[in-house]
């Protein structure tokens, strides 16, 4: 989809960024060994379409939704020995199939999986951490092995410590478990990360034929309202930040190092929770919470049964949700990082008697296939009073299978926005209270979304509640932060949104006039709430949050764009300030700079070349923020704060001097040449400081050359005219980013950049050959793609 022409009178409008969708084929093919083996099958791990699967022409399957993972089997189509042709054909033309961006086709791995006779089924691994103590840890395997019931077989389990087994245990029969006590145990937490490998044999007459290495942790979990959340029996806090699946000017595409370098990026920043908006996670995000230390709340789905767009496949959720939960929870249950599953989004149908039922019966399920995590339900209250009151913000769309058209949050985003503050408000009247209290008590943790203000009274009215804030507004973080640290019962919070997403164009993007509607027109490209830019660049809406989390060491300086300076602006409930960190505006001396600076002292004195510009109070009874205002000139701003009359800290921005060049950076110095590491390199017009200028924005064209290809190229500009695969890309604010893959050969890559007027820059890094083949034969892409 990020490859395709974005078009004004796109079908999926500004919900899915003017993208159309279309329908695709891929074709590869793939050489068989000689030998036949038993089981054979296609490991899918998201498709974004209608897709069917062909092995040499014959029908192997189909395929739905885009976040559950499918395995086909394929052996009795397969010619062993020979090249075998695989083609799947998508249609994702139907649109809009989803309230944001989704990409289209094969957008994660694809992979061939091949099994012996006798072999541990599929999800046939199960650990668990009965107990965990600094001396011992009770660890429980279970295990279960497919078409094993007329051999003699022995399952032997080993947990390694690096190459040392620190607790060991064997079985017999088709299922069963090992229990093995483990001295000394290095317990898994999001702030240390510690995996075991667990390595599992199942051996039969003496000989090893089949075995499952994986990497996993030691970690408890117990959650209730006077304790709150507790990992290893300790309370834990969640700084949370709620994200989409898509990976920025990379569109949907899975790329592993693309995940890890989100979660670093956002660990590095202070957070220590993600909420998976609002689908299942990929495996490759997942193993970067496991192995950097993130904890995670992964989401079965944003609809059950009432659409929110018109084709995102209610008709058929209560046929499919319990095969999705099956495929969740086979993918996260032995991983560390994952401590809760939400059953849903801001789901209207709860607040009636046919969605309470469905609520207890989804959240019994979860339970009876992981007991292990607790449930939320992700609400809105503000939605969930509107549906009570038949106030539907939706126009009404015809039923589809029996089902008729209710509330659902995009519109209901729309009225939000519209009233601003008011939904504090409306969550706080006991309407809103009657609308979600039944869903509430049938999940083990209640999840709000924007109601903020029933905090402290259902504190003392449900004393047996848990609170999670599922999804705060970005200007509410530190409040909500301070609820979290005063309740036991509120066991974190998640803000709207910690990365830049594509899709719900414009929904938090200030734009000059007086007023606008939520979404914004073409070319709106961004939603706009993003704490992270789609590069991957801090916004300044991420140091109010830091500031509340005590982990704002020195002032932030925020200044509102010179370039509309005195230029009305309609702003946005999902986005509290359009201020950038920077003092670099050429062409706009003279101009009101309106500053914003946050800071966790209690007062903030700001300079402009040593001189003062004022004093204003700051720190959290002035909710961390100071504002002033001075005619632009270029040079040094500088904050200082102050603790009881004490300078306890200070910061400053400074404009870019002289003459202005292209400059390029990655902070990787060599790549695995394995095919799928990526660069990423920042492009910024700067001076010979490398202070980036705002206002001198240039085309650069891109040139790759060596074992490298440009797969991303773009910018955080909420509305470009430009292509995210083009070779040729206009910085915005004085930035950009490009992405190149490893070609899968060893060598040098010489990235080149150029521009008109601010010079060339270059890169070198150098593709290393990985030291170890991969393990699985992995359907790489594919060598035909036709729309």
């Amino acid at each position: 989809m990020i490859r395709e022409p974005r078009q004004t009178d796109a079908a999926g409008g500004a919900d899915v960024a003017y993208f159309p969708g279309g329908q695709y084929a891929y074709r590869t093919t793939w050489l068989a060994g000689k030998d036949p083996v038993p089981f054979a099958a296609l490991r899918f791990e998201g498709v974004q379409g209608e897709a069917a699967v062909f092995v040499n022409g014959a029908s192997v399957g189909s395929l739905r939704s885009g976040y559950t993972e499918f395995e086909l089997p394929i052996q009795d189509h397969v010619i062993w020995g020979e090249s075998n042709d695989i083609v799947v054909e998508v249609d994702n033309s139907a649109q809009p199939a989803s309230r944001w961006y989704p990409g289209s086709g094969l957008y994660r791995a694809v992979s061939v999986t091949l099994r012996p006779e006798v072999h541990f089924g599929r999800d046939g691994l199960r650990l668990r951490t009965r107990a965990i103590a600094p001396d011992a840890a009770i660890v429980e395997v279970t295990y279960e092995i497919a078409h094993g019931k007329n051999h003699d077989v022995r399952v032997v389990i080993d947990l390694l410590k690096g190459d040392e087994v620190v607790g060991s245990g064997t079985g017999t029969g088709s299922a069963g478990s090992v229990v093995m006590r483990v001295e000394k145990p290095r317990a898994w937490t999001a702030d240390t990360p510690y995996l075991y490998e667990l390595d599992a044999r199942l051996e039969s007459q003496g000989t090893v034929v089949d075995e499952r290495r994986e990497m996993v942790g030691l970690r408890t979990i117990s959650v209730d309202a006077r304790h709150g959340l507790r990992i290893n029996g300790s309370t834990v806090l969640l700084r949370g930040a709620c994200i989409h699946h898509d990976n920025g000017v990379l569109g949907a595409a899975t790329h592993r190092a693309a995940e890890y370098r989100r979660v670093r990026l956002l660990k590095e920043a202070g957070f220590n929770a993600i909420r998976s908006a609002h689908n299942p996670m990929s495996r490759h995000l997942l193993d970067a919470c496991d192995e950097m230390g993130m904890y995670v709340l992964d989401e079965l789905a944003d609809y059950w049964v009432v659409s929110k767009s018109k084709h995102d496949s209610a008709w058929r959720f209560r046929t499919t949700w319990q095969e999705d939960a099956d495929r969740l929870v086979e993918k996260d249950r032995n991983r560390p990082s994952v401590i809760m599953y939400a059953a849903g989004n801001e789901i209207p149908e709860t607040a009636t008697p046919e969605g309470v039922a469905l609520t207890r019966e989804i959240t019994e399920y979860l339970h009876s296939i992981d007991s292990d995590r607790p449930v939320t339900l992700a609400t809105n209250l503000f939605l969930n009073t509107l549906v009570s009151m038949d106030k539907s913000p939706y126009k009404e769309t015809p039923p589809t299978d029996g089902e008729t058209s209710m509330a659902g949050s995009t519109e209901a985003n729309v009225m939000i926005n519209q009233i601003g503050r008011m939904m504090n408000l409306v969550s706080r009247l006991p309407r809103a209270d009657k609308a979600s209290r039944d869903a509430f008590a049938v999940v083990d943790v209640a999840g709000y979304n924007y109601g903020l203000g029933r905090y402290k009274r259902d504190v003392r009215a449900y004393p047996d509640r848990v609170i999670l804030g599922s999804e705060t507004l970005p200007g509410d973080v530190a409040n909500a932060w301070h609820l979290v640290q005063e309740h036991s019962a509120i066991i974190g919070d998640f803000v709207w949104a910690g990365w830049e997403y594509l899709g719900e164009a414009g929904v938090a993007v200030w734009v000059p006039g007086k007023r606008a509607g939520l979404s914004k027109p073409f070319p709106h490209v961004i939603a706009g709430p993003g704490m992270f830019d789609l590069t991957g660049k801090p916004d300044i809406t991420l140091r109010l949050a830091q500031a509340a989390w005590g982990r704002l060491e020195t002032p932030a300086i925020g200044v509102r764009p010179l370039d509309r300076s005195g230029v009305p602006m309609v702003r946005s409930a999902w986005r509290n300030t359009d201020a950038v960190e920077s003092w670099s505006w050429r062409g706009c001396e003279g101009r009101k700079a309106e500053i914003e600076v946050y800071s966790t002292a209690d007062q903030v004195t700001l300079l402009l070349n040593g001189q003062s510009i004022g004093r204003r109070r700051a720190g959290r009874r002035r909710g961390y923020l100071a504002k002033f205002t001075v005619p632009y000139q270029p040079g040094i701003l500088t904050a200082v704060g102050y603790r009881n009359g004490v300078e306890v800290s200070r910061s400053v921005l400074r404009s870019a001097q002289g003459d202005l060049g292209l400059r390029m950076a990655s902070e990787e110095h060599s790549i695995a040449a394995d095919g799928n590491d990526l660069i990423f390199a920042e492009i910024s017009i700067a001076d010979q400081n490398g202070l980036v200028e705002m206002l001198a924005d240039e085309k650069v064209a891109l040139r790759v050359a060596g074992p490298g290809e440009l797969i991303g190229f773009g910018t955080a500009a909420p509305a470009p005219d430009e292509e995210f695969i083009a070779e040729a890309r206009t910085t915005y604010r004085g930035r950009a980013l490009a992405v190149i893959r490893s070609t899968g050969k060893p060598g040098r890559i010489t990235i080149t950049a150029t521009s008109q007027n601010v010079g060339s820059a270059s890169l070198v890094i150098e593709a290393v050959a990985p030291a170890d083949a991969a393990v699985e034969s992995i359907v790489r892409g594919a060598d035909a793609l036709t729309r």
